[in-house]
């Protein structure tokens, strides 16, 4: 499938605010909590001057605050401006507009935009999913890198995650199926399909890029599954926790909805250790 920028544009400009919402209900928490969890336990040492982040397709900001929270500059980089809209009033209510530059643009056109080794940290959350071509991204980001220590934070939808929802939650056998070598997916929220990814097509294309996987983590292992009686709201500390654990695990992590890979360049690893 060939997706046009101007249609992805659209989608996301007027689908703005329900991806606000969506980013409040159990489900939206989740995946960003856990990300962010994951994020943490690579980031790099903070650092004088502070580190500098770059958030790709960083939409309504959830990820971009919180690491302006930590203490780090972060530029936002969104192609809606109903969502870089969104994302001005939220960093101004949580005290931290003077650590988040939001840029309009396509975040495709990271090569064009910003110098080679300008960044500490590179987000790459839910954004591959919708690129036309996702390795020239990745290229893209390993050049922005500054050095060994930085890091790539890339989340990605995992084709066996779509194969267990169609399963357990929709109990379609068909799609199931189907889902097992299926390149593109159902997006339930903007409508309209879903580049879909395994680990392994993953840190391969990330190993083209240059960039060597130092994890990989399962976001939302189970939580998509539990019965009704399993309250996602009174008991989300306990599915958080639960799912921290499962993330680790590879059994586990393989089935999970979504892929998380935490990578390093390797050009600089390497011109470090000569």
């Amino acid at each position: 499938m060939i997706m046009t920028a101007e249609a992805d544009s659209e989608r996301f400009q007027s689908g703005a605010n329900k991806y606000a919402v969506y980013l409040e209900t159990p489900e939206g928490r989740l995946r960003t909590d856990l990300a962010f969890a994951n994020l943490q336990d690579f980031l790099p040492p903070q650092a004088k001057p502070p580190l500098c982040a770059l958030d790709l397709g960083g939409g309504t900001g959830a990820t971009a605050i919180r690491l302006a929270q930590i203490g780090i500059h972060v530029t936002l980089l969104d192609s809606s401006p109903a969502m870089l809209d969104i994302a001005k009033r939220a960093a101004r209510e949580a005290g931290v507009a003077d650590k988040v530059l939001l840029q309009h643009g396509d975040a495709t056109q990271l090569a064009n935009l910003f110098r080679t080794r300008s960044f500490d940290v590179i987000l790459c959350h839910n954004f591959l999913e919708y690129c036309n071509d996702p390795g020239a991204v990745l290229c893209a980001a390993a050049r922005a890198l500054r050095d060994s220590s930085a890091i790539l934070s890339v989340l990605v939808r995992n084709q066996a995650g779509e194969v267990f929802k169609a399963a357990i939650q929709a109990g379609d056998l068909a799609a199931a199926q189907n889902g097992l070598t299926a390149e593109w997916g159902q997006e339930a929220l903007y409508g309209g399909r879903v580049r879909l990814f395994t680990p392994d097509s993953l840190r391969s294309m990330l190993s083209e890029a240059s960039l060597a996987t130092i994890a990989v983590r399962g976001v939302r292992v189970l939580a998509d599954y539990l019965p009704p009686r399993v309250s996602r709201s009174a008991d989300y500390e306990r599915i958080l926790e639960l799912e921290r654990k499962l993330a680790c695990r590879p059994e586990y992590a393989a089935v999970s909805r979504y892929t998380h890979c935490l990578a390093r360049c390797l050009s600089s690893l390497a011109e470090d250790g000569a």
